[in-house]
């Protein structure tokens, strides 16, 4: 019988951090599931549903972590994940929707409440503000679950509302 633990590091950005964790994982005996790693400012952010063999405790996954000279200054938290460790169908991506334009307060808010509406899930979203440009250019990319009898409407509204917004929109079936 395996453990779940969920492995959430925050550290300073710098190249070969996936490669430095995820090695480490593997030496203790670690099968990462669901994984995600993303730059947010200088920083990064890596986190992953883990299976550790039964002899592997939660707190020596973290002295292990803690051990990686790539994560000096890290904020680690290793923590029993207390859900299923396989996501659901409303998890699956069914489309992949980039939004962009100028930054406004309230532009994720807005078009998120969108997906509410068709009962709709959000499985991945990334924003950011693009460099090199005069105004606050913003790039929103969502991942999305969208139940197969609401996907025009529901693509319609969110270009629609898009579009209220001064925003450009495009998707793709994923």
């Amino acid at each position: 019988m395996a453990n779940i633990a969920l492995v959430s590091i925050l550290c300073r950005d710098h190249p070969g951090l996936i490669a430095a964790i995820a090695g480490r994982l593997f030496d203790i005996g670690a099968n990462l599931g669901d994984t995600t790693f993303a730059v947010l400012g200088g920083a990064a952010e890596f986190n992953s549903v883990c299976e550790l063999p039964d002899e592997v405790p939660l707190a020596s996954v973290e002295r292990e972590l803690n051990g990686v000279g790539e994560l000096a200054d890290a904020k680690i938290a290793v923590i029993a994940f207390g859900f299923e460790a396989v996501h659901a169908e409303q998890a699956h991506i069914t489309h992949r929707i980039e939004i962009t334009g100028i930054d406004s307060p309230g532009l994720i808010a807005r078009l998120s409440e969108v997906f509410v509406q068709f009962g709709a899930n959000i499985v991945r979203l990334n924003s950011e503000r693009l460099p090199g440009t005069s105004d606050a250019h913003y790039m929103l990319r969502v991942a999305v679950f969208i139940p197969t009898d609401k996907v025009a409407t529901c693509l319609a509204t969110v270009a629609n509302t898009a579009a209220q917004l001064a925003l450009t929109c495009r998707w793709e079936n994923a």
